[in-house]
């Protein structure tokens, strides 16, 4: 457990050199007759959600329907507790300067929980493994209507975030036919995947860091952070704690008055309060977000992402110590 640990810790050290690799070295435009950057990101967004697709084994998610309440608990922390939380500073924040970053902490709201790490972070804290697996799929399955959904409320409302269709059309090609031809394959290559799934988890992180390069890149070529105040930073990081510890407690609150188990508890929690850099990262390209917005839409969830790694890590490690302390 602590080597999955470290590796997050590593890749977390990779987004910070991504940042400043496009400080030093930017990836200009007339580059991409030497190697085309965005067109390789764009088959690699849609090769994470095909294997995915091949990952996503529906027996294994089919098993644990039956605890219904704790599963409907965590997705309404996922998509309605954490979304209200941001939405409710909406009316006094609508006409000010300050919308665009409300906007960027709203797009991290509006995404699907972590899979791999809120399923190992439930493992170390000893809790209800077969539920977070489940809950960690069908997060991300809920996600591609989900966060789209929300996110149209206020992208319609902005004449620069491009047609609609386009972005239904962006969606179609680049996330939901891939999921689906994944799962249609995934009988005859589950076993593939399965042998070769850290080379595939480290796909996905290839493909994350290659977008913050990108995104950076962009921003400091157009010198985008000149606007950026340092104030900007600082209610985005602790705009992002705050949502974190509020819909943390809210969740152990309800589940607590529910009378779940301790080990469900832990699973309401961590897969609830999670959020996944891996969609995020996905859905800024995938939504037409404009080039000189998308540094602004990333750091909420780079923020969030690094945060929740290193408190949940700590925090799983702290209940595991108790419960074996317990048991002695």
């Amino acid at each position: 457990m602590t080597t999955v640990f470290n590796k997050q810790n590593i890749f977390l050290l990779l987004l910070i050199l991504m940042v400043l690799m496009a400080k030093l070295v930017p990836f200009h435009e007339s580059y991409n007759q030497y190697f085309n950057l965005a067109g390789f990101i764009d088959w690699g967004i849609a090769g994470i959600f095909l294997l995915y697709g091949l990952k996503l084994n529906l027996k294994e998610v089919l098993k644990d329907v039956s605890n219904w309440k704790l599963h409907l608990l965590i997705q309404s922390g996922t998509f309605i507790i954490f979304p209200l939380l941001v939405l409710v500073f909406y009316p006094f924040i609508k006409h000010s300067e300050y919308y665009n970053i409300w906007l960027s902490v709203f797009f991290l709201a509006s995404l699907p929980s972590t899979v791999s790490s809120s399923v190992v972070m439930v493992s170390i804290a000893k809790g209800n493994v077969t539920s977070a697996i489940f809950n960690a799929s069908i997060s991300g399955i809920i996600g591609i209507l989900m966060t789209p959904l929300l996110m149209s409320f206020f992208l319609n409302s902005n004449s620069e975030n491009g047609d609609q269709n386009e972005i239904i059309q962006q969606l179609l090609l680049k996330v939901l036919l891939p999921i689906i031809l994944g799962v249609v394959l995934n009988p005859f290559l589950k076993k593939w995947v399965a042998k070769y799934s850290n080379i595939i988890a480290e796909f996905d992180r290839l493909i994350i860091l290659l977008i913050v390069y990108e995104s950076f890149s962009t921003a400091f070529i157009q010198n985008i952070f000149v606007s950026v105040p340092s104030v900007v930073f600082l209610i985005l990081a602790l705009s992002v704690v705050f949502l974190f510890f509020t819909v943390y407690y809210i969740l152990k609150f309800i589940s607590s008055k529910l009378k779940f188990k301790p080990k469900d508890i832990i699973t309401t929690t961590f897969c609830g309060s999670k959020k996944s850099l891996v969609h995020g990262s996905l859905f800024l390209l995938v939504l037409g977000i404009p080039d000189d917005q998308k540094v602004l839409f990333l750091l909420p969830i780079m923020i969030y992402h690094s945060f929740q790694l290193f408190y949940v890590s700590w925090l799983a490690n702290k209940i595991a110590k108790r419960s074996s302390n317990v048991e002695v």
